[in-house]
């Protein structure tokens, strides 16, 4: 049961990764329908402002799926083993596995005809790891708190 709740999710995010870093989602194709829409919504943006654009979308991308895999890593890490760290162990533990997973997809990239290997998309992915772990961080310790407010009202 700890492997469907915690590791799955987990697995089909990296599915997802792993899919998104093939040709399907490379520059080239996901062009050809963000710079029509980009285009659409701001007609007055020249062909080369819609390209950094489009390149600040697709980099906002790497942010977000490295943000939300963070965050399914450190879930699988604290709830699905009986790993006894601390929780910042388990952050950090989730963040040098992030940065790994970048690394092997640029890697992987780099046997793709479409599209090319970058340690700045690394560094991107890292931020965006180390992005979702302090957000998700802020989050618990936010529910935490509430929770121990609540605590305190109930008793008296």
């Amino acid at each position: 049961m700890r492997f469907l709740k915690y590791w799955l999710p987990f697995l089909a995010w990296m599915a997802f990764i792993f899919i998104g870093s093939g040709d399907v989602l490379s520059a080239n194709h996901t062009s050809r329908f963000i710079v029509p829409f980009l285009h659409w919504l701001m007609p007055q943006l020249s062909p080369e402002a819609l390209e950094r654009v489009h390149m600040l979308i697709r980099k906002l991308a790497h942010v977000t799926e490295y943000a939300i895999l963070a965050i399914l890593i450190w879930r699988a890490l604290f709830h699905g083993t009986t790993l006894d760290w601390k929780p910042s162990r388990f952050f950090f533990a989730a963040w040098i596995i992030c940065l790994f997973m970048a690394g092997c997809d640029e890697f992987r990239q780099s046997f793709v005809a479409s599209r090319g290997p970058s340690v700045w998309d690394v560094m991107i992915d890292g931020v965006g790891a180390a992005l979702g772990l302090g957000i998700y961080w802020l989050i618990i310790k936010q529910l935490r708190h509430q929770s121990i407010l609540e605590d305190r009202k109930s008793r008296s």
